[in-house]
């Protein structure tokens, strides 16, 4: 069971600016439908990767895979069970597929961390956690200076699933089953920026197949040195076009 004793954090002015511009970009947009969900703020894309993307993008996963782990260090190690990989985000193929995710959402590429597959066999699962980090953990201060606080998740399920690996939202009467090439993005924040504790998710048991994803996390500010590089540098391509000191544009 996941940790949610401790304090989660408090409301945010950009956490909920960023979660207001991107509802309004999903919203707007054909391909996306809003799941229905009073505690949650979720949608999904049917069709994002055709076919021969998801089949390569599994083959990254199998040739990458290792037993996955948390990031709490109080954390139980049964609780997640599947394997994963981290995918460079500058090899081709992988960038096309992250800056699409990116790119849909409307949220800047160099936020994203690093995009993420995962693989559940039989038996594997993930049990229930949240995907904003707690600010009374140990890692918080790590992560506060490393893009702060997660705000969006996508993930895009590879392949069909013959019994179990559904993504479960108990608390957001939610219950979405892997479909092949299908996109699920949610806000992990409330409209006032703070954790929305309602997005706690479990990816259950796979009953018989395996499960293949990839999961995508954005944060409230530039992630990795990659990240803070790309954002300083477009601050001073915005400000050269205007004589203003970069720092002035952010």
């Amino acid at each position: 069971m996941a940790l949610t004793t401790l304090p989660p954090g408090g409301p945010s002015t950009a956490r909920a600016a960023i979660g207001a511009a991107v509802a309004a970009k999903l919203d707007a947009d054909a391909r996306m439908q809003r799941l229905p969900s009073e505690r949650v703020a979720a949608w999904r894309c049917l069709d994002f990767l055709d076919q021969a993307w998801c089949d390569w993008l599994i083959q990254v996963i199998d040739s990458n895979r290792r037993p996955s782990s948390l990031l709490s260090d109080r954390g139980d190690p049964n609780n997640r069970t599947s394997e994963s990989c981290d995918m460079d985000r500058f090899a081709d193929g992988i960038r096309q597929v992250d800056e699409s995710i990116a790119a849909l959402l409307g949220i800047a590429p160099e936020y994203g961390e690093t995009m993420q597959g995962q693989r559940y066999a039989p038996g594997q699962l993930f049990r229930t956690h949240h995907d904003y980090f707690h600010e009374g953990e140990s890692y918080w201060p790590r992560m506060r200076e490393n893009g702060g606080q997660r705000t969006f998740t996508a993930m895009i399920y590879l392949n069909e699933v013959e019994e179990g690996g559904a993504t479960w939202f108990p608390q957001g009467g939610l219950r979405v089953s892997p479909r092949r090439g299908m996109l699920l993005a949610w806000d992990n924040m409330n409209p006032n920026g703070s954790p929305n504790t309602a997005t706690l998710h479990e990816g259950m048991a796979v009953v018989e197949g395996t499960k293949y994803v990839v999961t995508k996390w954005f944060r409230e500010e530039p992630w990795g040195r990659a990240g803070r590089a790309a954002a300083e540098a477009a601050a001073a391509a915005a400000a050269a076009s205007t004589g203003a000191p970069a720092s002035a544009k952010r």
